[in-house]
């Protein structure tokens, strides 16, 4: 049986605003699917939200309170769940659930499961590459796009690697596959993830050591957020 999915739900800040039309349409269309599970941070402002989106109030019963203090329980149920094919959404009171929130490590579980991630649209592709990379971030450095010329890119990648935050990249899609070897040479054991297409149709979210990340993306040319994580740099 193939794995199920797990798909962040980013939720208006101030209540009372609307979900986001793509995010509302794919709740609606797995409500009746047997294999979905609706996760939130707390029942009762999300039942209040639920309600002012149109859904079904006969659901409200059936949401999972999932955050700091339930998370550590539920994370092995909702792993083997989505081996069993399952859906899951996470919704957060507000804003982009795994950013900065406990929820990050259930999405790094899901990544090391083998778990396909992802979210609905949102605007911000820093952090929302940050939320689906479950790479601890209450703490990183945005490092931009390296230098073009070859000795200036050199030594700002090597400053890079002795950084002890997590660090996000960027560079022209082009040159996704080159940062990728680049780093490789430096330090083959760092783990990375990288986020292809965000949001797109083509989307595809790697994590693992930067060296797999360099021969799974040779030759290929794609927009992408690279996370380098500093818990396994060394």
């Amino acid at each position: 049986m193939d794995n199920g999915k797990l798909i962040l739900v980013p939720t208006p800040i101030q209540e009372g605003l609307p979900l986001e039309p793509t995010a509302l349409e794919m709740i609606k269309s797995n409500l009746q699917n047997d294999k979905v599970i609706f996760c939130v941070e707390d029942i009762k402002p999300a039942r209040k939200r639920w309600l002012q989106w149109g859904l079904p109030r006969e659901k409200i019963d059936e949401l999972v309170c999932f955050n700091e203090h339930t998370q550590e329980d539920l994370s092995k149920e909702l792993i083997q769940k989505l081996k069993c094919g399952y859906i899951i959404f996470i919704m957060s009171d507000g804003g982009l659930p795994a950013f900065c929130d406990p929820g990050q490590k259930f999405l790094k579980l899901c990544h090391h499961n083998k778990i396909k991630v992802t979210s609905t649209p949102f605007p911000n592709s820093i952090a929302l590459a940050l939320a689906l990379s479950g790479i601890e971030h209450n703490r990183f450095y945005f490092a931009g796009f390296p230098p073009r010329q070859k000795e200036a890119r050199e030594s700002f990648l090597k400053e890079l690697t002795e950084r002890n935050e997590t660090i996000v990249l960027m560079d022209a899609p082009y040159r996704m596959s080159k940062l990728c070897q680049e780093l490789s040479k430096m330090n083959p054991s760092q783990y990375a993830f990288l986020a292809i297409e965000l949001n797109g149709d083509d989307e595809k979210l790697i994590y693992g050591k930067i060296g797999d990340l360099a021969t799974q993306t040779s030759q290929q040319k794609a927009e992408f957020i690279l996370i380098l994580d500093s818990a396994k740099r060394k």
